[in-house]
């Protein structure tokens, strides 16, 4: 008999079974997934993921870019049952609610300054178009509704609701689309098109210091600060997305403090509750703020929300996470870890199929070509980046590629003999994948023990 503090038992194969009946994965061909045997996870401790099998895999990705103290964290476990005991959710249309206002005066306390006004919501893609849908209704009610397009760059993600993608400038996530989406100015850089298209823009929309799913394109250094200047030249409202850049995967809390850079508008998610919940924020200024205010009858409000809006137990989780980045000493801690990922990388540079690799604080990109001499890609179609993944679990790692570029994105707490078993894993992974001949390589390899 099951109790109710127990969980059924069921088969990996059951397990398998039923996942291919009934789920639909994200960013997945799923003919493909038909045929393989996919790892199910069960539970996690620390960097690690354990299956249902109980071989153990080393979180290479932190969870879709999210982890920062492990997994089963003992002291956010605890903020989450402490606060499920007193109130699990409550809304904010209408009513206050104890967490999130916690939460939000730490957020502004943490953040660039003069960014003080949080706007929650449940994830980085509708963190992005609460801001996209802010900075072109500050622009109506400065009296400047022609201002409605964007400046964006080739190669970013911003996520995948409409406003959001239509942002973006990954042709293979956002082409199909085209008809849906709204127009954007796009370039590689933004220096002549504010010159004549800023006038007719609401603001600029960029990812800071690096791009992420664009395969880990990490900018010249100056130019986050550059783009601050032109934004203020133009009178454009810069928007920047630290969805995958906050919380100190960069070294600093935000990516933006690097070059002392302050956006008008700054997007977060992924790791404010460190992995544990959806939750995210639209943080803004008192100038934009103060644009909304009005008689209720001028309709000025912002009509945007969200159910979850400031969920109690994600807000819980998030602040006990962020005393854990002080208690922990964590962004102290970093730099030793990012100049030993530094080292690997180099060294992993040095393989004849490997044309770049990229880093940007404990996040970085190594990138598969054909050819070295010419940095010929692989063809999408053979699928030299997953098959380097998969190759990469006989070693207990997990990981998930960018095409062919390979993700480094640990949770933030690895240990540096983790983060050697992590690089030496990929590196071993890639040094046999890129040697051997397809037919090989495309086969699903069994699941070994990092232990």
């Amino acid at each position: 008999m099951v109790t109710r503090q127990e969980s059924p038992i069921y088969s990996t194969a059951q397990l398998r079974d039923w996942d291919k009946r009934h789920v639909w994965h994200p960013f997945t061909q799923m003919q493909d997934w038909q045929q393989e045997e996919p790892l199910v996870i069960t539970r996690g401790e620390g960097c690690w993921l354990i299956d249902s099998d109980g071989r153990r895999y080393l979180d290479g990705v932190a969870s879709m870019w999210t982890n920062v103290h492990g997994h089963c964290r003992t002291e956010l476990n605890e903020a989450l049952k402490v606060q499920v005991d007193r109130l699990e959710h409550s809304t904010l249309l209408g009513l206050a609610s104890e967490q999130s206002i916690l939460l939000a005066r730490k957020l502004a306390e943490i953040a660039p300054p003069g960014l003080e006004r949080i706007f929650f919501s449940d994830n980085g893609s509708t963190a992005m178009e609460v801001a996209v849908k802010m900075a072109y209704q500050f622009q109506v009610h400065q009296g400047k509704p022609e201002r409605s397009r964007f400046i964006t760059f080739k190669n970013a993600y911003h996520g995948d609701t409409l406003g959001a993608v239509s942002v973006g400038g990954i042709d293979i996530y956002h082409t199909t689309f085209r008809p849906l989406m709204f127009e954007t100015v796009q370039a590689p850089a933004p220096y002549s098109l504010l010159a004549e298209h800023g006038a007719g823009c609401a603001g600029l929309v960029m990812e800071p210091l690096i791009q992420g799913a664009g395969g880990m394109i990490v900018h010249p250094a100056g130019f986050l600060r550059r783009v601050r200047e032109l934004c203020d030249r133009y009178d454009l409202l810069m928007i920047t997305d630290e969805v995958a850049t906050g919380f100190g995967r960069t070294g600093r809390m935000f990516a933006c403090e690097h070059e002392e850079v302050v956006p008008d508008i700054m997007a977060v998610s992924k790791g404010i509750a460190a992995g544990y919940l959806p939750i995210a924020a639209t943080v803004t200024s008192e100038r934009v703020y103060g644009a909304f205010l009005g008689e209720y009858g001028a309709l000025k409000t912002f009509f945007h929300g969200h159910t979850f809006t400031g969920n109690p137990l994600a807000c819980a989780v998030a602040l006990r996470s962020l005393e854990l980045f002080d208690s922990d000493r964590l962004l102290e801690g970093l730099q030793a870890k990012i100049a030993r990922l530094k080292g690997h990388l180099e060294r992993i540079a040095l393989l004849p199929h490997v044309g770049d690799v990229r880093q940007c604080g404990m996040a970085a990109g190594i990138e598969l070509v054909e050819d070295k001499a010419t940095r010929c890609p692989y063809p999408w179609q053979r699928k030299t980046g997953v098959r380097v993944c998969l190759d990469a679990r006989r070693h207990g790692i997990f990981s998930r590629p960018l095409g062919n570029t390979v993700v480094v994105f640990p949770p933030l707490v690895i240990t540096l003999d983790e983060l050697d078993l992590l690089m030496e894993g990929l590196e071993r992974a890639i040094a046999a994948v890129t040697t051997e001949p397809d037919e090989k390589a495309t086969r699903m390899p069994d699941s070994g023990s990092a232990s």
